[in-house]
């Protein structure tokens, strides 16, 4: 009998089904690795928003993670959602004892805007949970909201990924999809993953589709599926690229906003 690689997602629920633990656990899947979950809080959200949002207590989330890992074990971890100080010093107190890849998403607002940490927890991010990180993956926003820069073309993701370095994670994949046309190559969307030695520009086709619900949390579950598989963080950064822009291009609506991106895109085009 042949047991998948394990992936543990901690992070939040999105009842839309399109971001959270419920894209984390489609992506798991979809790149044949059994998924985990360890829940942060639970969120009422849809194509048009967050209406509301619920935090786990700490006991909550120590209690799953120790279930999980101690009998099931693990072979990479993502972070996605992790809306308090508590929260995110829980969670990096429990990767700490861990010797395996994790994957840092670090969680700052959703699609729509809505925040999802609060701004007293920017600093348990920064000195606790990014150290722990083998692989940060924050948006431009969250660079900004992290490291006070503010990305406007293509040269500034080195600053960028500098200063995100400076909090301790061995790897940052600087996401550039939110450069807009007319600074860097606007036909495509460009990442940037370093550990201050080695550089790789990741660069995909921009796909005319606003149904991007999810991009993030796939991206780091991609990676985070990568790495329990036996990819090097290069070789892992590649293939979740890949993987999202296919879902990215797929991605369909639902509801009266924004849908999401299609985890299982591989999948309907094999049939």
């Amino acid at each position: 009998m042949r047991i998948p690689p394990r992936v543990l997602t901690v992070a939040g629920s999105d009842s839309g089904g399109g971001a959270g633990i419920q894209a984390d656990l489609k992506t798991m899947l979809a790149l044949g690795t059994h998924g985990m979950s360890v829940l942060t809080a639970v969120t009422a959200q849809n194509s048009l928003g967050v209406q509301g949002a619920w935090e786990l207590p700490a006991e909550a989330v120590r209690a799953q993670f120790r279930s999980v890992v101690d009998d099931i074990g693990v072979q990479a971890v993502k972070t996605g959602m992790l809306s308090s100080a508590e929260l995110v010093e829980t969670v990096a107190e429990l990767l700490a004892g861990l010797r395996v890849p994790v994957v840092v998403d670090p969680v700052g607002v959703s699609k729509h805007g809505d925040a999802l940490l609060a701004a007293t927890a920017l600093d348990a991010v920064r000195t606790a949970l990014l150290p722990t990180a083998t692989v940060a993956t924050p948006n431009l926003d969250e660079v900004a909201q992290l490291t006070g820069i503010r990305v406007e073309e293509e040269a500034d993701m080195r600053r960028a990924a500098a200063a995100v370095l400076d909090f301790g994670p061995r790897w940052a994949l600087i996401k550039g999809g939110h450069l807009t046309a007319g600074h860097g190559d606007a036909g495509s969307a460009v990442d940037l993953l370093t550990d201050g030695t080695e550089e790789h520009w990741l660069r995909a086709p921009r796909h005319d589709n606003r149904h991007t619900h999810g991009t993030g949390c796939t991206l780091a579950s991609a990676l985070a599926a990568q790495l329990a598989k036996g990819d090097t963080v290069p070789q892992a950064a590649a293939a979740a690229k890949d993987y999202v822009t296919g879902a990215l291009a797929a991605g369909f609506r639902l509801g009266a906003g924004i849908g999401p991106v299609d985890h299982g895109w591989r999948w309907r085009d094999a049939h």
